[in-house]
């Protein structure tokens, strides 16, 4: 019993000394300034890391034109985009049962939908924006601009 009284003592003299010291006392921290150059460059690594795929493409949108099971139809659709739109790259994907035909490799969705507009006149079903991994290499400007966003 008197071990108990004196445990039960010393247990509350303890946390009135700690509570009497916390609220006296002012702590205070030194951050060493190379934290901040280390933050910065963690914020701009995640930033870049959020543009990639896991392969290290660039994440994007490109505009699909068609899906058909018929290959010839998928190949010739192809050839025809390359004709009519030499500055862009077009993509064949199959994916079981169906051919898939693509155009484009845009950064922003605005821009795929835009060029889907023009492909939606020529192409009147089954156009329209998907996200993939695109091929693109950004400038060092462009890569700059791309992490302030």
């Amino acid at each position: 019993m008197l071990k108990a009284f004196i445990t039960i003592v010393l247990v509350f003299g303890c946390c009135y000394l700690v509570h009497a010291n916390l609220s006296t006392d002012t702590i205070i921290v030194h951050k060493d300034a190379r934290m901040d150059v280390l933050s910065s460059k963690q914020v701009t690594a995640n930033k870049k890391a959020s543009l990639l795929t896991s392969s290290g493409q660039y994440k994007g949108y490109r505009v699909q034109v068609v899906s058909t099971s018929n290959r010839d139809q998928a190949f010739k659709i192809k050839g025809e985009l390359l004709s009519r739109f030499p500055d862009q790259k077009s993509y064949t994907l199959f994916q079981s049962p169906n051919f898939k035909v693509r155009i484009g490799n845009f950064l922003k969705k605005e821009e795929a939908e835009k060029f889907k507009l023009q492909l939606a006149k020529l192409y009147t079903t089954g156009v329209f924006v998907v996200e993939d991994a695109i091929d693109y290499t950004p400038s060092k400007e462009e890569e700059d601009q791309l992490l302030q966003q």
